[in-house]
């Protein structure tokens, strides 16, 4: 009798293509062992088979609920490669498990099902399977516990086993992430808030920190991400590694972006050509417009010099013409403008060669959900951050304002159509920057962003200071200002620069003196209540 490659034990909650795995083992000399179900679906397709029980000297008890958890199956599943235990294991008749295949049972979906009961998510709760995957890790045995897996496992088995030991702790590490993950949903379910835990893996290495002291960077992809938006899902089509500083901008421009598309979704049942650019991640530069050149140029024109090193996205393909206006507007003849980042929903390939910069400086980010905005588009994910000795979670800015809601407050002349999408632009800009913040727009276009200010007169000043040192005429222009004026100084600084809106919330007790400032200075004023649409960012 020919000697066996090896003993594999296979249990499966998802049966589909078990058998033809099964089947590519044995033509390679394997003995397949397999519990219940798994074990029949592979028989009837013509495999021989040998049901765990006949490792564990006896069958599924308490109604399926035991099947592998037996002493036979972990002792050939931990057994180390000593002479010691090699003969402990012959004397007892229990053979080595040299390779395991198993998923678990669908507890994300059970726990996601709003209809489920307790019985159910109990009943969906494995302990076999984590187990056994757990086993095999520690016993570092070739262990599969993703179906995408089999196809790579039967290539490296026909091809020798190369570099067996660094394959086989690879196997092993994604099978201990997957047992963690399941874990965590356990935990996290049963604790009603009381555990928090993310398991990601890694998608990306940074190639350097901001500063000489920050090294080791590195962007973690949820396991269980599934937005369409998600930083994970932009393909680097151009463009080095990004660093640290540059995940942060991406992930603030998302947040302004998909903020934009929102509130014109929302009040305007169109989403125009949107073209936002960002430094250090607060924006320095923001337009919309129905042509994207036109956008493009309003954006740059915002702050030509802040621009400078700084990071860009567009809600529409990136043409020759659109890489043009972004890397030569108002640019000396024969120079292009340096960035860091450039994101769209697609690239053409001559636009790729503008874009293009020295040593691969700037990073080209392509996500088609871009060109696909919506109010749907925001991030409903739980946000979290470190601080000292834990974690700090919250619910995600998802609020969007709706100007023909009952809670929205006009006071003063009628605002125009174009002027209120000026405010709602504004608002996209200003609850997605670092608080405090007064946002001036008009136009379609950012003219300055008085942002991470302690009090909000500065907040006014500064941007007023901003939008007069880029050269900007304030005349006609709205403001919005993420919180409510507690005072009638910083409408009264606004209104001198020639400010005709301002969108705001209310909330403070001198909120008449402030509406009186601004009724005698012949400033328009819309307001949300303070406690519904704060604008807050970055805290």
């Amino acid at each position: 009798m020919a000697e066996i490659a090896g003993n594999a034990l296979l249990s499966v909650f998802d049966k589909a293509g078990i058998e033809e795995f099964a089947r590519e083992l044995s033509e390679l000399g394997w003995r397949i062992y397999a519990s219940g179900g798994t074990a029949e679906t592979i028989k009837k397709a013509g495999v021989k088979v040998t049901d765990t029980s006949e490792l564990s000297k006896g069958g599924a008890i308490l109604g399926h609920r035991v099947v592998t958890l037996a002493r036979e199956i972990y002792a050939g599943l931990l057994a180390d490669d000593s002479k010691e235990q090699k003969a402990e294991l012959e004397a007892l008749g229990i053979p080595r498990i040299n390779l395991v295949c198993v998923d678990m049972y669908p507890l994300k979906e059970a726990i996601a099902d709003p209809n489920a009961s307790e019985a159910d998510i109990i009943e969906k709760t494995d302990v076999g399977g984590p187990t056994l995957l757990h086993a095999a890790s520690k016993g570092r045995r070739i262990v599969l516990s993703r179906a995408e897996q089999r196809k790579e496992v039967i290539k490296w088995l026909k091809d020798g086993k190369p570099d067996e030991q660094v394959y086989v702790r690879k196997l092993a590490a994604v099978a201990e992430r997957e047992v963690a993950n399941y874990m965590l949903k356990s935990a996290k379910y049963l604790g009603k808030g009381d555990t928090c835990g993310f398991i990601g893996d890694r998608k990306a290495q940074s190639s350097y920190g901001e500063n000489p002291w920050q090294g080791n960077a590195a962007f973690y992809v949820d396991v269980d991400d599934d937005d369409p938006l998600s930083i994970g899902r932009f393909e680097l089509v151009e463009g080095i590694a990004l660093s640290y500083n540059n995940f942060t901008d991406v992930d603030r421009l998302l947040q302004t972006v998909t903020h934009a598309g929102a509130t014109f979704d929302k009040n305007e049942k169109k989403v125009p050509a949107i073209v936002l650019g960002a430094k250090h991640g607060n924006l320095c530069g923001a337009a919309f417009d129905n042509d994207p050149i036109k956008a493009a140029k309003k954006m740059l024109e915002g702050d030509l010099r802040a621009i400078f090193g700084g990071s860009i996205v567009v809600n529409t393909n990136m043409t020759r013409e659109l890489a043009e206006t972004i890397m030569t507007y108002e640019m000396e003849e024969g120079r292009k403008r340096i960035l860091d980042i450039v994101m769209a929903p697609g690239v053409d390939d001559d636009a790729l060669e503008i874009l293009k910069r020295k040593n691969g400086k700037l990073r080209l980010l392509i996500n088609p959900a871009l060109g696909k905005l919506t109010q749907d588009s925001l991030d409903k994910k739980l946000r979290s951050r470190y601080v000292r000795g834990g974690r700090l979670t919250q619910d995600n800015y998802t609020h969007v304002i709706d100007c023909s809601s009952e809670d929205v407050e006009k006071r003063g002349k009628p605002i125009s159509d174009e002027r209120m999408r000026d405010m709602q632009f504004a608002w996209a800009i200003g609850c997605t920057s670092s608080s405090n913040t007064i946002c001036i727009v008009r136009d379609g276009m950012l003219l300055a962003n008085g942002v991470g200010q302690q009090d909000r007169v500065t907040a006014a000043e500064l941007a007023l200071m901003r939008a007069k040192n880029a050269g900007h005429d304030t005349k006609g222009a709205v403001a919005y200002s993420d919180s409510f004026f507690p005072f009638p100084d910083g409408p009264q600084i606004l209104a001198s620069a020639g400010i005709e809106g301002i969108l705001t919330t209310r909330g403070s007790i001198r909120d008449k003196e402030v509406i009186d400032t601004l009724t005698e200075a012949g400033v328009s004023f819309c307001t949300f209540p303070d406690k519904e649409a704060r604008g807050f960012y970055a805290h």
